[in-house]
């Protein structure tokens, strides 16, 4: 069987592959919680979050990737399953039922809160091992910020 070997040293590949994988746990996870309360939500402005929410979930579906892709680039392998996503995420859990759409901006922004504080965190991490994938890392907190201040606008 052939393996896919990266330009890393053994230290640095375990610290970057670690970083680039709770960045991919995040990202999936914020995909699911974001269309959970995309199919969920309710209230008078109804239609500029349901597709505010679509928007972030495509974002956040396109970063996931190319993480995943850097992680396998690095030699490594990405985990994006649900058994490990349900166990490693960090993201608060909707509830079930209807949401209400204040509520819904008030949680999508103390979420990518949590995620822009663990993305810098990853940043400076990355820094020194591996700059391609803090310039990958980088590129997805600006993302994050930017929906940040989005949603924050809003409450």
């Amino acid at each position: 069987m052939a393996t896919i070997t990266g330009p890393l040293t053994d230290d640095a590949k375990s610290t970057v592959v670690e970083a680039l994988q709770g960045a991919l746990v995040d990202l999936i996870d914020l995909t699911l919680v974001a269309k959970q309360f995309h199919w969920n939500l309710i209230g008078s402005h109804f239609r500029p979050i349901h597709l505010q929410l679509d928007e972030l979930v495509s974002i956040a579906r396109e970063h996931a990737d190319t993480v995943a892709e850097r992680v396998v680039a690095l030699g490594a392998n990405p985990d994006g399953r649900a058994a490990t996503i349900a166990r490693d995420t960090k993201l608060q859990q909707p509830e079930g039922g209807w949401q209400e759409d204040g509520k819904v901006v008030a949680a999508i922004t103390e979420i990518l809160s949590g995620i822009s504080k663990r993305m810098y965190e990853r940043i400076e991490a990355t820094d020194e091992p591996d700059p391609v994938s803090q310039d990958l890392l980088i590129a997805v907190a600006k993302e994050i910020d930017k929906q940040h201040w989005m949603f924050q606008a809003q409450r």
